[in-house]
């Protein structure tokens, strides 16, 4: 599915679903990685993530494609649009999308996650007070919170899954 199509296709569930047009402009962006769209406030654009279509199937872009138009419609006419609000929840029950886009499956040897695998344990020079952390830090920037004494990295190890 193209740009085009998709845009067209989103005018149509706007206006079947909504009763009202979709004004503004609607592209797939293969750099969201953790969610299924996003609608931008600012200039009303709504960004789907390939991977709905491409791993789940259109019936799950419809789903996601209904929500993103939630947040337009209800930020369009004013109302609080956000997931808690009662009317978000009340319009995306009534439309029937999708409260949550599946999580997009991974190609094999990607991380699944962007946690660090490494656990950094830095130790004080002068009390002796040890920190862990799973990401670097600039010791000569950060000082230990207790004395203020200078820190050194003590260990560093690869955490098992």
């Amino acid at each position: 599915m193209t740009n085009d199509e998709l845009q067209r296709l989103v005018m149509q569930i706007s206006t079947r679903e909504f009763g009202k047009p979709f004004k503004h402009q609607a592209v797939f962006n293969s750099r969201l990685q953790t969610t299924g769209g996003r609608y931008h406030l600012r200039d009303h654009h709504i960004d789907i993530n390939p991977k709905m279509l491409t791993d789940f199937g259109e019936e799950t872009l419809e789903g996601v494609i209904k929500h993103e138009l939630v947040h337009y419609h209800l930020s369009m006419a004013g109302l609080p649009f956000n997931h808690r609000s009662r009317e978000f929840r009340t319009l995306l029950a009534q439309v029937g999308g999708s409260r949550f886009a599946p999580a997009p499956k991974h190609r094999q040897g990607q991380a699944v996650h962007s946690r660090s695998r490494y656990i950094y344990i830095y130790e004080c020079e002068k009390c002796g007070q040890r920190y862990t952390r799973r990401r670097r830090i600039n010791t000569r920037r950060f000082a230990c919170g207790i004395c203020g004494g200078r820190l050194n990295l003590a260990e560093a190890y690869t955490q098992e899954s």
